[in-house]
């Protein structure tokens, strides 16, 4: 199996794919069997890579350099306290906001749009749905401490 990096003409977009043998990829090239995943372009060729050259065998591996004082993953501690104070500003701005369950992204098209007034709103919306919102450049983000929707609270 060759790896090579690969661009499109089109958007100039780099990726790299695996193929059995050079001849292969020239084969595949010839009968348009090869697109640019980005944007679909057939118009693709070879870029230009680094060749992958192993370390010779008598050589030892180098240690990676020691690890500096302080660097590595946060403490349980350090987690809990940043856990505990995203919770506690979350708590602070739900009641400033209107909660408006699962039309959130029609309400938040409608504000956007101009067809409502604008205001803090908070709700459900599907991963589709919030994809939609970001693609048309409506600002909205998840809640990063999951809530209990008003209607399922005791």
């Amino acid at each position: 199996m060759i790896v090579f990096d690969l661009c499109c003409a089109a958007g100039d977009h780099r990726f790299e794919a695996w193929f059995a043998s050079s001849d292969s990829f020239g084969e595949q090239q010839a009968r348009g069997l090869i697109n640019c995943p980005v944007c679909g372009d057939g118009d693709v060729k070879k870029a230009v890579m680094a060749p992958r050259v192993g370390a010779k065998s008598n050589r030892q591996a180098l240690a990676p350099p020691p690890a500096k004082p302080g660097a590595g993953e946060p403490s349980p501690d350090l987690v809990r306290k940043l856990l505990a104070d995203i919770a506690a500003k979350q708590a602070e701005m739900l009641p400033q906001s209107r909660w408006v369950g699962r039309d959130f992204a029609d309400a938040a098209r409608a504000m956007h749009e101009g067809r409502a007034a604008e205001d803090l709103i908070h709700g459900q919306a599907s991963p589709e749905e919030a994809r939609s919102l970001r693609d048309d450049g409506i600002a909205a983000m998840p809640l990063l401490v999951p809530i209990v929707p008003p209607e399922a609270a005791n």
